[in-house]
């Protein structure tokens, strides 16, 4: 299966033409309103419209309730739900029963207990979303810029499909793709010029290194 490319935290139409035209799989929508990437429900119900098959749609929230999710749902006819905050296990799978829509779990890594844990969201998530903890005292649980040791990732025999996240950009995608054997990939400060600003230079980058190094891993390198 070929790799997977999220581009996250888009919010104008143009950056999201760049994205669709470069070949991203999915595209992702902020709905945390702490973030320099926050869309308004009006702003994604518009950016959601201009998607198109076969590219899916994924809303981002952080520990939100349902009436709020139901909201974004309505707006955005999102495929994936992501979760990137701190839900448990069991928020998760109501999440999922309640919407009925495939779940994508954030679980912040920075060392191998963090792997332990994140063993807990397999049974209930639908993709699990392997990002670097977010900086001590930082307001953004993920989209900070920072990354962490993929070679934690080699090897591991998951039940789910899984993707790295987390200080990744157009010059390191491909060795965090080959040296943790991830399924997918998620970016969003890594393609921007300014915090929430996309460019779609790095876009177009960016995604043309994650397939070069499918190329690699197929050996038609």
């Amino acid at each position: 299966m070929s790799t997977i490319i999220k581009i996250c935290g888009l919010r104008t139409p143009e950056t999201l033409s760049a994205a669709s035209h470069a070949g991203a799989d999915w595209v992702a929508f902020n709905f945390f309103p702490a973030s320099p990437r926050f869309v308004s429900l009006n702003e994604a119900r518009l950016l959601g419209a201009q998607v198109k098959h076969p590219t899916k749609k994924v809303a981002l929230v952080v520990n939100a309730d349902d009436a709020a999710i139901a909201d974004i749902i309505s707006a955005l006819k999102p495929d994936f739900l992501q979760l990137h905050g701190a839900e448990t296990p069991e928020r998760v799978a109501a999440v999922r029963a309640t919407f009925g829509l495939p779940v994508i779990k954030a679980i912040g890594i920075g060392d191998a207990d963090d792997l332990v844990a994140m063993r807990r969201f397999e049974s209930v998530a639908d993709w699990l979303l392997m990002d670097a903890k977010p900086p001590k005292g930082a307001v953004l649980p993920g989209g900070n810029g920072v990354r962490f040791d993929w070679k934690l990732l080699a090897g591991l025999d998951l039940a789910k499909p899984f993707m790295v996240s987390g200080g990744l950009d157009p010059s390191n995608v491909a060795e965090a793709l080959l040296v943790s054997g991830a399924q997918g990939v998620d970016v969003s400060s890594g393609v921007e010029s300014a915090p929430g600003v996309k460019d779609p230079d790095r876009i177009k980058a960016f995604i043309e290194a994650a397939r070069e190094a499918d190329r690699i891993r197929l050996g038609k390198d």
